[in-house]
């Protein structure tokens, strides 16, 4: 355990009159991570995908990592574009968080029939010819749908790696959050026991 995290530890210990940590205490990634050790691991993570899957964006590394914290904080494309920085529409914002493997429910239910679309896609450009042609909906939108066939089948090829890199990292956050939070508020618990307090005015 590094030394930010043995003085929560002792504070908790403190404020909670206890010598006990349970083991949930303990077990804590390793480490309590700080907000900048949250933000250099994401671009990292970010960094490491954008180069080892080749992915062709025009925002730079700290805009995409942007865009992962945007996107599981549950904001919608649009919400995600208004937390850039850089002038971004919804659309670019869809095509780039697919890229980074963020998908909704609603990327696999499009207009038409989504499994002719896959065979379509990992077929040949006949196929998607032949696709095209047959289909109601304008190439934008078949050309977005093909993309998330094409990033479901490069999900499983990586094992999901990049997404639960980006999930670990956030979930680092989450606990440090979580126990500063705990152990502020048992720390005000501790300071305030056993005070009366007169509301009489």
């Amino acid at each position: 355990m590094d030394e930010k995290t043995e003085e929560l530890r002792d504070i908790f210990m403190d404020v909670a009159d206890d010598d006990t940590v349970t083991e949930s205490q303990e077990d804590t990634h390793g480490s309590l991570a700080s907000e900048e050790d949250v933000e250099a691991r994401l671009r990292d993570a970010v960094s490491e995908m954008v180069d080892n899957l080749g992915v062709d964006t025009p925002l730079a590394v700290e805009d995409l990592a942007t865009v992962v914290e945007a996107f599981y904080a549950g904001e919608d494309d649009a919400g995600i574009a208004e937390a850039l920085d850089a002038d971004v529409d919804p659309e670019t914002v869809a095509h780039t968080r697919t890229d980074l493997h963020l998908l909704r429910e609603d990327d696999t239910d499009p207009p038409f029939d989504y499994e002719a679309l896959r065979d379509a896609t990992l077929g040949d450009d006949a196929s998607v010819s032949e696709f095209l042609a047959d289909v109601d909906a304008d190439e934008d939108t078949v050309d977005y749908y093909r993309s998330v066939v094409e990033t479901r089948e490069e999900i499983r090829r990586v094992n999901d790696r990049y997404r639960a890199e980006f999930e670990n990292v956030l979930q680092d956050r989450e606990l440090s959050e979580r126990l500063t939070r705990s152990v502020h508020e048992d720390g005000l618990d501790g300071a305030t026991e056993g005070q009366e307090t007169d509301i009489n005015l």
